[in-house]
């Protein structure tokens, strides 16, 4: 089973910038599509951003396109989520998840979750 564990979430202004981290680790992470999505409190959870195992592929949700970034490295056994313009909005807890399938904006389609990592941004 793919161990997924998320970094680099924090408080931050808005208008300020963050980098998320996701290691994998346990299965060949280049076999797997990836993806970020997020859980505001009392909501629930959303599709941020997905990306291709072979990287030539990548979707965002309407909420962030033009102001996130996903990227992944193979090599490292890494996904990433670069995120500027941050808004108050954009608070909650972000998960990256792993797809055995093409990129899918779909919560069930998603079978190993990391444990999630708080971002709050301040107005």
């Amino acid at each position: 089973q793919m161990l997924l564990v998320e970094s680099g979430g924090g408080l931050v202004q808005a208008g300020g910038s963050l980098r998320l981290s996701c290691a994998a680790s346990r299965l060949t992470f280049s076999d797997y599509a990836m993806a970020w999505f997020r859980q505001a409190p009392g909501k629930g959870r959303e599709f941020v951003t997905a990306i291709s195992w072979r990287v030539e592929n990548t979707a965002y949700a309407d909420s962030v396109n033009g102001r996130f970034t996903i990227s992944r490295d193979n090599s490292k056994n890494t996904l990433y989520l670069q995120m500027n313009s941050l808004k108050p909005e954009d608070t909650a807890v972000y998960y990256c998840a792993a797809s055995f399938s093409a990129i899918t904006r779909k919560v069930g389609d998603y079978i190993y979750w990391g444990q999630g990592t708080q971002v709050t941004v301040s107005s």
